[in-house]
């Protein structure tokens, strides 16, 4: 946990604004009399707002209490959608049927809010023939240009061309 708890007698000043086991406010008393009314109960004393005056604190079990914080925590990381980068390669002279099976492949992972790196890869003497490549590059960059959006512009980078695409 990210956050220290004061529980019981860790509670160190004179009065606190006080909050029951059922939820409902009981007033402001001495913090000896809040840890005698949670001991009582078998329930902990547990320092829930620490800045403001006086100090809040509530009477609960503190185990379920922090059980139920993780629980909060796991739920929203849950629910959290992370964009990831996927990648997509090809070589210059790939035939017409693979390239829109990779076309279809990138507007899949754009669909589902990805970022994509296109990635072309020259090997020996197909260096040669980067003026090819990069028709065959500019053609994917057509086929996909009614759902994603150029966000790096195409560049050669050694024996690659790279580029990266995003949800329009």
């Amino acid at each position: 946990m990210d956050k220290k708890f004061k529980i019981n007698e860790e509670i160190n000043v004179s009065e606190v604004r006080l909050i029951g086991s059922d939820g409902q406010p009981v007033g402001i008393v001495s913090t000896r009399q809040a840890l005698d009314m949670a001991m009582s109960e078998n329930l902990d004393l547990v320092l829930i707002t620490e800045t403001s005056t006086p100090p809040v604190c509530k009477i609960l079990n503190f185990g379920k209490y922090k059980y139920s914080l993780q629980k909060k925590k796991a739920d929203a990381k849950k629910k959290q959608k992370t964009s990831e980068l996927k990648e997509i390669q090809f070589r210059p002279f790939i035939g017409e049927n693979d390239l829109k099976i990779k076309c279809n492949a990138i507007q899949k992972f754009i669909l589902d809010d990805n970022k994509v790196k296109v990635v072309m890869r020259f090997r020996g003497r197909e260096m040669s023939r980067t003026e090819t490549g990069f028709a065959t590059f500019n053609k994917v960059l057509s086929l996909c240009e009614n759902f994603a959006k150029v966000e790096q512009k195409p560049k050669l980078e050694g024996s690659i061309i790279v580029t990266i695409l995003s949800k329009k």
